[in-house]
């Protein structure tokens, strides 16, 4: 992740010591009381009228992502949880994001075929180890994921675990690099 008040290419302290599994990551808003309750009624409540709001977040943050993609894939859920929840919410910006921006989209392309318990509470220990595994490729969607660049489009950052993770499954098949764009991240505390 950027390092706050880095040039672009710096990395925070936690990625310094731990680089992570893919290659670049941004995100639009820090998360916090005021994002926070914008993306959890979008998650949570089914708000899917602030997508298009979302969506020129990311294009705003996510520029360089964006021109560098050659594809467009969301943070996959779990059939049971899509069924619950009705809606994948980074599916629905994903999907925005590639039609306003021309890039071809696949929704499908990671799998969930686990379920998991909500990653909400867990530390980043806890996180790690309940994403292990977590994610497969879709065999349809293999051949097109062969030396491409991958933009993951999912909510909130907050540990990357569930993006390295995803990353790592992405570029284990076949891509070249993943890039994460989210709407917004959970900033860690800085060192006095």
């Amino acid at each position: 992740m950027l390092a706050e008040g880095a040039e672009p290419g710096g990395l925070c302290s936690a990625c310094l010591s731990r680089p992570p599994r893919f290659d670049r990551a941004r995100a639009a808003l820090a998360y916090d009381d005021a994002s926070s309750s914008l993306i959890l009624a979008f998650k949570h409540v089914g708000r899917l009228e602030a997508t298009p709001l979302f969506v020129r977040w990311l294009e705003s943050a996510g520029g360089a992502l964006i021109a560098d993609a050659d594809l467009i894939a969301p943070t996959p859920l779990h059939w049971r949880r899509l069924l619950w929840r009705r809606f994948n919410q980074a599916a629905e910006m994903a999907r925005a994001l590639a039609r306003r921006q021309g890039i071809a989209y696949a929704p499908d392309l990671l799998l969930r075929p686990k379920a998991r318990p909500s990653q909400s509470g867990l530390s980043a220990g806890q996180r790690r180890r309940n994403v292990a595994g977590a994610f497969q490729i879709n065999p349809r969607r293999q051949a097109m994921l062969a030396g491409k660049r991958v933009l993951l489009i999912d909510d909130v950052l907050t540990t990357g675990a569930t993006a390295e993770r995803a990353a790592a499954t992405l570029k284990q098949a076949g891509a070249a690099a993943v890039d994460v764009l989210t709407v917004a991240r959970v900033e860690r505390p800085r060192p006095i």
